[in-house]
């Protein structure tokens, strides 16, 4: 297939690739970028290509056929990865997989396959740092926490959160991509979120803050600090979100400590925390 020096523009969603895949099969082209309604312009002319739901999903129904179950679930959460040029190089590779067929996810010599091979695997590896990096903090019956991650990994902590907290009413806020995952018993869903502030810590909040920190502290063996090694388990651009990095507020002059620090016991922790 050709390749021209043309622009395809689309809406920016999922639909929207596939419906840019099925243009470049019925106009028998292949454009030189594929870029979302609000990037900037180029010299090269310009296509619009209208997101369509009959034709995104005659090409989504064509992939398990054409890529197999895995190569599929690969252009799935290639959109969700921070890969630069993303929707043209799913573009590339789901044309790779119509002629190559379910064997194209082991052809990581081919270029386009390595790169969304290596996007997905640095997306799977955020997500599972984030299962245990999230710092929850209670806001009135409601667990809420921020984060700052460069793929959009909300749709793939989804369920690993859902099933965690089955209970729980709960907001987990993406800060980077302004979107957030929201939870109550029995349901919960993504949505846009142009900006969350959350509430300021009352007492408790900071003292269980406080206890938090206060424990990590404590387990840390001085004569065996090693920051490299801590940076590669815990990598430094996740402090900022994390509460046992973050500065706790100074008590005014004559305040008295929580209730909650005060004895020789520590009080339980409220439910789901």
């Amino acid at each position: 297939m050709e390749e021209k020096n043309l622009v395809y523009r689309y809406d920016g969603s999922f639909r929207g690739i596939l419906c840019c895949v099925y243009e470049i099969y019925t106009q028998k082209e292949f454009p030189a970028q594929i870029l979302e309604e609000d990037d900037p312009a180029t010299l090269y002319p310009e296509k619009w290509v209208k997101t369509d739901e009959a034709h995104a999903r005659r090409v989504w129904r064509s992939l398990p056929k054409k890529l197999g179950k895995r190569g599929t679930q690969m252009v799935r959460d290639g959109y969700w990865t921070c890969l630069p040029d993303k929707a043209l190089t799913l573009c590339r590779f789901i044309a790779r997989g119509y002629q190559a067929g379910p064997q194209v996810v082991d052809m990581l010599a081919d270029e386009t396959v390595n790169q969304l091979n290596q996007a997905l695997q640095y997306l799977y590896n955020e997500t599972h740092l984030f299962q245990g990096f999230v710092r929850f903090s209670i806001s009135g019956h409601v667990m809420t926490a921020a984060i700052t991650p460069r793929n959009r990994v909300l749709p793939l902590l989804k369920d690993h959160f859902f099933q965690r907290y089955p209970e729980e009413y709960f907001l987990l806020y993406d800060k980077t991509h302004r979107e957030a995952l929201i939870h109550q018993p029995g349901k919960g869903k993504l949505i846009p979120m142009e900006q969350f502030i959350p509430n300021p810590p009352d007492e408790e909040e900071q003292a269980y803050r406080a206890m938090w920190k206060q424990f990590y502290d404590t387990i840390a063996i001085r004569e065996r600090e090693n920051p490299k090694c801590r940076m590669s388990h815990l990598p430094k651009r996740y402090w900022g979100d994390m509460t046992e990095f973050q500065e706790m507020p100074v008590r005014s002059h004559g305040e008295k400590k929580s209730s909650v620090l005060q004895g020789s016991t520590p009080q339980p922790l409220p439910k789901g925390r």
